[in-house]
């Protein structure tokens, strides 16, 4: 990590704070696109008050779901196991992605 980029003079913590950064952000894009979406459609009269609260997805999207999860959770754990410096991070994993392919 560049010096520039080390404010808690620890690259452990460094990552954690990213990683929390991330959720956070994530979070609130999230918060805001499903209260709007939602507010939508009770004004519309497509959905009663507190409807989404209540649905259980069927098992096709229960699937869909489980996958949306594991790629932010890959995401996450992207953040907390990269390595190099700040200006390039991910070097190390992009050139053995590359390898791999080409081998």
């Amino acid at each position: 990590m560049a010096d520039e980029f080390d404010y808690f003079h620890d690259r452990a913590v460094g990552k954690l704070f990213d990683l929390i950064l991330q959720l956070g952000t994530d979070l609130h894009v999230t918060n805001n696109r499903l209260h709007a979406l939602e507010a939508l459609l009770v004004r519309k009269g497509v959905l009663a008050a507190g409807e989404l609260d209540a649905l259980v997805p069927t098992p096709e999207e229960r699937q869909i779901l489980d996958a949306q999860r594991d790629a932010l959770i890959g995401r996450l754990m992207r953040i907390i196991t990269e390595s190099g410096p700040a200006e390039h991070p991910l070097r190390d994993q992009w050139e053995a992605a590359l390898a791999a392919k080409a081998g």
